[in-house]
């Protein structure tokens, strides 16, 4: 304050920036009271320099504390923006990494239903192969049902002679013939 005093120009500012804050402060005072504003009386110099210099200090302080709020401010925005940046190109990498990992399952699951169904339809063939093959057995005698109606010819393997023709040489085959059950071929014969 010393300063103020000792300088023109900082002295006159302070000077008249102290008398319109006082006039404007006992305005609005008279006004809010409900009083007609009367002949305002100025503060003294030395008064007004010092109000005029706290004045300004304040004023500085303030502007100093209100920037860094809005610096404080626009680097969160900031930080906020960048961190939602980040954010949707995550969100719109994973939205893709999600499209390819459902194309892949589905054409994984297409492949499978296409090799299930060729699965079944080969097991359906085979099935009926195996049926066929059953079938024939049967009736060619590989098997026999006991306590059944239905009797299935039995296979006999016997030795057959030597052929006495020269030009024969099928010598020690052996032939296979078809007999129906009857009481004179029956291999287990029952003692009585």
């Amino acid at each position: 304050m010393i300063n103020a005093k000792e300088h023109g120009r900082f002295r006159e500012f302070c000077v008249s920036l102290a008398q319109m804050l006082y006039r404007t402060e006992v305005k609005l005072r008279t006004n809010i009271m409900g009083e007609p504003a009367k002949h305002i009386r100025p503060l003294s110099e030395t008064r007004a320099i010092e109000n005029g210099a706290n004045a300004l200090a304040e004023g500085f302080l303030f502007t100093v504390a209100a920037g860094l709020i809005l610096g404080e401010a626009w680097r969160s925005s900031r930080s906020q923006s960048k961190r939602r940046d980040t954010v949707d190109d995550q969100l719109d990498s994973l939205g893709t990494q999600v499209t390819e990992l459902t194309t892949r399952v589905n054409e994984i699951t297409a492949r499978w239903e296409d090799d299930l169904q060729a699965e079944k339809h080969r097991n359906d063939e085979l099935s009926r192969i195996l049926q066929r093959v059953v079938e024939i057995g049967l009736r060619g005698g590989w098997a026999e049902f006991e306590d059944t109606p239905l009797q299935i010819p039995r296979i006999q393997l016997s030795p057959t002679p030597l052929p006495t023709d020269a030009t024969d040489h099928t010598s020690g085959s052996e032939d296979t013939r078809l007999e129906s059950p009857t009481e004179e071929s029956d291999p287990h014969p029952t003692s009585s």
